[in-house]
């Protein structure tokens, strides 16, 4: 039986505007099985995993739990458990590090001081501190979601972590299972699909130096899809890598037609077109779905903008 994964590689399916949104990302480590929505159905409490997602909704924080590659046969908990929080709006983006005997402790967080930028919190209530070791690297292999995660996913962690990659962490869930492997990269927060081990090495010593990797990339988590596609789009068009070097400044209009305006920290700008299309001809968004055509984000112009443009926009 075909997989969705290969049925999405197949077709050639965009990979752009299709990363996970989130401009905050908060993991817990919690060894052992993951059920298809983890926060409740894991070793995790579940009234904790219910709790979390009440309080961090519509705060741009977004739980994930974390587990170390490997076998993951039935055998508790750790007493001591890592804890990451990352904030991914480039020019602001951090990467916080903290442990803890009481996961309980996080609903003490101020979730929206960290959905906007504020690391503070997790000082106070966790002991966090800047991490200073290597970036993330979070790989999506949770099956009771989709079985590629499983089947593609766990490969990939195990590699990386056989050949001495430090950073690297299974995720419970990063969308787009078609896409697999799929894979979150902080503190910058971009995703990437149909990941391979090489390429992989290659993103993360682009983070060590401060850039990003277009090829692969299905978007920045700070933006929305739209945005992320644009985005992306800059970046090929103008050549430019370094991560923190564009922003998102402006996103106007409603499906299926966008006008999405990037700025560059230098003073440039581009407009960007975006149009939602569907993907044809249908296809499974996941393993055991009916046929569907997935939205996709279509860049339809890139164009920069000159200064009396600018002026233009900065009257309107």
């Amino acid at each position: 039986m075909s997989t969705c994964t290969a049925a999405s590689r197949h077709l050639d399916e965009p990979l752009a505007g299709t990363a996970a949104t989130a401009r905050t990302w908060l993991l817990l480590e919690q060894p052992g099985p993951w059920g298809a929505k983890a926060l409740t159905s894991s070793h995790l409490d579940p009234a904790l995993g219910r709790a979390l997602e009440a309080a961090t909704e519509g705060t741009g924080v977004r739980v994930a739990l974390i587990r170390r590659p490997g076998r993951h046969a039935d055998c508790g908990t750790p007493a001591v458990r890592q804890v990451y929080a990352a904030h991914t709006v480039p020019g602001r983006t951090w990467l916080y590090s903290a442990t803890t005997t009481a996961p309980e402790r996080l609903l003490g967080l101020d979730f929206a001081a960290l959905g906007d930028g504020d690391p503070h919190t997790v000082d106070a209530v966790l002991r966090g501190r800047p991490h200073t070791g290597d970036p993330l690297a979070l790989v999506c292999t949770n099956g009771k979601r989709d079985r590629c995660c499983a089947l593609l996913g766990r490969p990939l962690a195990a590699e990386l972590a056989a050949s001495g990659v430090d950073g690297v962490w299974e995720v419970t869930h990063l969308g787009g299972h078609r896409f697999s492997p799929t894979l979150l990269v902080l503190p910058f927060g971009y995703s990437y699909g149909r990941a391979q081990a090489p390429h992989v090495k290659e993103i993360l010593q682009g983070v060590r130096e401060g850039r990003v990797v277009v090829e692969g990339c299905r978007g920045g988590s700070a933006w929305e899809r739209p945005a992320q596609a644009a985005e992306l789009a800059v970046r090929t068009a103008s050549r430019e890598d370094t991560a923190n070097a564009l922003t998102v400044v402006r996103t106007e209009g409603a499906a299926p037609r966008w006008e999405v305006e990037v700025a560059h920290a230098d003073g440039r700008r581009w407009r960007v077109v975006v149009a939602r299309g569907a993907s044809l001809p249908p296809r499974p968004e996941s393993c055991g779905s009916a046929l569907g055509s997935p939205a996709r984000m279509d860049v339809v112009s890139v164009r920069e903008l000159r200064l009396d443009d600018h002026a233009g926009t900065a009257r309107g």
